[in-house]
């Protein structure tokens, strides 16, 4: 009598029974993957705190240059200022001393200036049939000499007259001839001088402020 086959117990759990443990693998992965995750969350925060910190140095810096540069603005507006003081200072000591010294040179030499206005006028007027010279009577004796002496080195041919006029400062003069005139009078070119001078600080003031 032939034997009953035997069933394959491939379904067959030998084991049954047991209590299982938890799957170590997956509890690597997942501390690993925790780990991964709270690497990330510091390098973030990290990243976002020196973000923010570079953040507020640039704009620190940008105050900063702001504030600089509204104080090198008022400092070149004020030292514009004081330059524009320290030339019309300048101006006027210059204008001072030159109104001194002219009256320095032309008491220690009165017909100095004279002399060169005659001598521009004869150079023009040579065909002239007479030139009139006043000046001071103080000056009469020598001037006449020396105008006579001018006229002839220039080659003027006409008629010198030299009158003297009380009424004329030192060191000015009137020459008149036929159909023209010039005069030397330094009171009404220095009071010139002194209105331009004035004029011109004026408008440099007004600009300053």
């Amino acid at each position: 009598m032939t034997a009953p086959a035997k069933k394959f117990l491939f379904n067959t759990d030998f084991r049954a029974g047991q209590a299982r443990e938890p799957d170590a693998v997956s509890k690597a992965v997942m501390e690993a993957a925790v780990a991964d995750a709270e690497a990330r969350g510091h390098r973030a925060g990290y990243a976002a705190g020196q973000a923010d910190a570079q953040a507020q140095a640039q704009r620190r810096m940008a105050e900063a240059l702001d504030r600089m540069g509204a104080t090198l603005a008022g400092m070149a507006s004020g030292l514009g200022a004081i330059e524009k003081r320290l030339e019309a200072e300048a101006i006027e000591v210059a204008v001072a001393a030159a109104t001194k010294l002219a009256s320095e040179l032309i008491a220690r030499e009165p017909f100095a200036g004279i002399a060169a206005l005659a001598s521009d006028c004869f150079n023009q007027l040579v065909a002239a049939p007479h030139v009139v010279v006043r000046l001071n009577d103080a000056l009469y004796a020598e001037a006449r000499e020396r105008l006579e002496e001018i006229a002839r080195m220039r080659g003027f041919e006409g008629r010198l007259v030299v009158l003297a006029e009380p009424d004329i400062a030192p060191g000015d003069c009137r020459i008149e001839w036929a159909d023209g005139g010039v005069t030397r009078d330094r009171a009404k070119t220095e009071g010139a001088i002194a209105e331009a001078v004035a004029a011109y600080i004026a408008v440099s003031r007004d600009r300053q402020s």
